[in-house]
């Protein structure tokens, strides 16, 4: 680890930044609307280091790849979590996303067989099936919410995959209470919430209502699951018969702690990429007849299956690169507990760092037209700093499930694509809803009209 005196040594570039109370407004008034805006912005005019103080705190703007790379990889030990993770402690427990080592370390030994590459292939087909479900449900002419449809859909493959459980039942009540904590949780990053959650205010008694419905719903299957002792092949019975070095197994409440977190992550972070997929496309009609070529080439008359991943390449590109511009984890937060030098920057113990994907993403050093959506950019060979592209984070703390929402990506964007095409109505607003997540504001109607 950096020590203070290694940092005071090294040479300390002077930075500039946005105004202290206009960063307040984006980024700690418990409203974000415009926070991506606000720290691409931040980028063009000051650089690809910022700095600027919020409450007290000196925050760095980071839009450099190779200082991404130094904070989540090779200086990673000098960082944990920033505030907007550690305030999902009280719906995630001490799940992957909000636990530090040394338990995160041996959570992530112990969760990652559950997405071993064979059995990542093995829920490929319950991905496919669910589409159809959802494709099969819809009649040309209909008018569908994609964002609704996508969250519903993405809902359902997560409940089969992670507890061998058809939620469908469930779903309007399993997703309102995701949907709450979504909704709430730019109040959690307000100054002092902490003492608001003593309070019994109508947000308070709504996040813990919520939080309530996930708990006992994943505690009943977990319940249920060890009473039957059989190992069914979905997450759960691998988080169940899972053993450390020395044996020991995670007791029920760990369970559900990263129950909560996979099925938060797995659910909502896929929903928001379909979401901005499917809306991409309807903006760019020749992309949308180049998806069909390939999916008619490649797949002829039959679904899509695990097997078909590798080979559709242009559909893996068409998603590529609606998280280029639209990624779901649009800001990763991390606070120094150490004195450390990032490049020629020196971060003092307390401060904190904050990476946007959504500015880099559009940094027009890496990318021609870096507002255009081409997917073909992805299908060229060219040297790309690895954190010019980082829609799952990096490091240590990368997305442990980022095979997994490649392959539903992909393969449900296929399964629908293959039957539907969708047209935006008119006059729809589009706009982003920041929030854990970089959702869509408002809902999506898309006219469905049947592939010939």
């Amino acid at each position: 680890m950096a020590t203070h005196a290694a940092v005071r040594a090294k040479p300390s570039r002077r930075l500039r930044g946005p105004n202290p109370l206009v960063a307040f407004r984006y980024l700690a008034a418990g409203r974000l609307d415009g926070a991506p805006e606000f720290m691409l912005d931040i980028a063009r005019r000051y650089g690809t280091v910022a700095r600027f103080n919020v409450a007290g705190t000196n925050f760095y703007a980071v839009a450099e790849p190779e200082l991404v790379r130094e904070i989540l990889v090779t200086k990673a030990r000098s960082f944990v979590k920033s505030r907007g993770i550690e305030r999902m402690r009280p719906l995630l427990g001490d799940g992957l996303l909000t636990s530090e080592e040394p338990l995160h370390l041996r959570q992530r030994r112990l969760v990652q067989p559950a997405f071993h590459r064979d059995r990542i292939a093995n829920y490929g087909q319950t991905m496919v099936s669910y589409a159809l479900r959802t494709a099969d449900s819809w009649q040309a002419g209909d008018v569908v919410n994609v964002v609704a449809a996508m969250m519903r859909l993405t809902l359902s493959i997560a409940g089969k995959t992670l507890f061998d459980a058809d939620v469908e039942g469930e779903a309007d009540t399993i997703g309102r209470a995701l949907n709450t904590t979504m909704e709430i949780f730019p109040l959690l990053l307000q100054p002092f919430s902490e003492w608001r959650d003593k309070l019994p205010l109508p947000s308070t008694r709504r996040f813990n209502a919520a939080r309530e419905t996930l708990a006992s719903t994943i505690d009943a299957m977990i319940a249920s699951r060890r009473r039957e002792g059989v190992d069914r092949g979905d997450v759960l019975s691998m988080l169940i018969e899972s053993r450390d070095d020395d044996g020991s197994r995670m007791d029920d409440k760990q369970i559900r702690d990263e129950c909560l977190t996979i099925l938060l992550a797995g659910y909502e972070t896929t929903a928001v990429a379909l979401s901005w997929t499917w809306y991409v496309l309807s903006q760019h009609p020749l992309a949308r007849q180049r998806l069909g070529d390939e999916l008619h080439s490649v797949l002829g008359e039959r679904d899509a299956t695990s097997e078909d991943f590798p080979r559709l390449a242009y559909t893996t590109a068409v998603v590529k690169e609606s998280m280029r511009l639209y990624p779901p984890a649009w800001i990763v937060g991390r606070r120094a507990v150490d004195d450390v030098a990032i490049g020629d920057v020196a971060i003092r113990a307390g401060e904190v760092t904050l990476m946007s994907p959504f500015a880099v993403h559009r940094d027009p050093r890496y990318y021609d037209e870096p507002l255009a959506f081409r997917p073909e950019r992805w299908l060229v060979e060219r040297e790309l700093p690895k954190f010019a592209y980082f829609p799952f984070g990096g490091g240590n703390r990368v997305c442990i499930g980022e095979s997994f929402a490649w392959m539903e990506a992909v393969l449900v964007l296929a399964t629908i694509a293959r039957r539907w095409a969708m047209t935006l109505e008119p006059g729809t607003p589009v706009a982003t809803a920041p929030s854990v997540t970089l959702r869509p504001k408002y809902p999506m109607p898309m006219r469905l009209s049947r592939v010939s």
